[in-house]
């Protein structure tokens, strides 16, 4: 069962600022809960961002090798091919080894977290997801490919 509270993330943010949106740059969104993929995509989309979906690791792969995404929302749990194995892959493909992979799980144990980090993994978001953890996360990978 995920743990997806919309009131948290599409709700307005106490002393929000304005964000710069990053238009042109594109995330993909992996998920094998349609409610959670719906979500984000509109909230991307309406900060400006391009929003590619799949609903599991394998479609994850294909989707991020075809269209090199600049970010990568990872859930861990997924039905085939999960987010630990789909992240070791796409670690190893050339193309898409610097792509910055952000987990999303609703485990929030610590062990989990260290081993997707092992696997490649560049950061780690709990759900239910706020905005005020999901917009600094993904701000903070793309200013990072920027700057390289």
């Amino acid at each position: 069962m995920n743990k997806f509270d919309f009131s948290k993330i599409l709700g307005r943010e106490k002393n929000r600022k304005k964000r710069v949106p990053h238009t042109g740059s594109s995330i993909l969104v992996v998920d094998d809960s349609s409610t959670v993929v719906f979500a984000l995509k509109k909230l991307l989309e309406h900060d400006g961002y391009d929003v590619l979906t799949a609903a599991n690791g394998e479609q994850a792969i294909m989707m991020a090798e075809k269209h090199q995404p600049n970010i990568i929302l990872m859930d861990v749990l997924m039905p085939g091919m999960n987010g630990f194995q789909a992240t070791r892959r796409i670690r190893k493909m050339h193309q898409l080894n610097a792509t910055p992979i952000i987990i999303i799980s609703a485990s929030e144990q610590k062990t989990e977290e260290f081993w997707l980090r092992r696997l490649g993994a560049n950061d780690f978001l709990p759900k239910p997801i706020t905005r005020g953890q999901l917009f600094p996360t993904i701000e903070k990978h793309l200013t990072a490919q920027v700057a390289v």
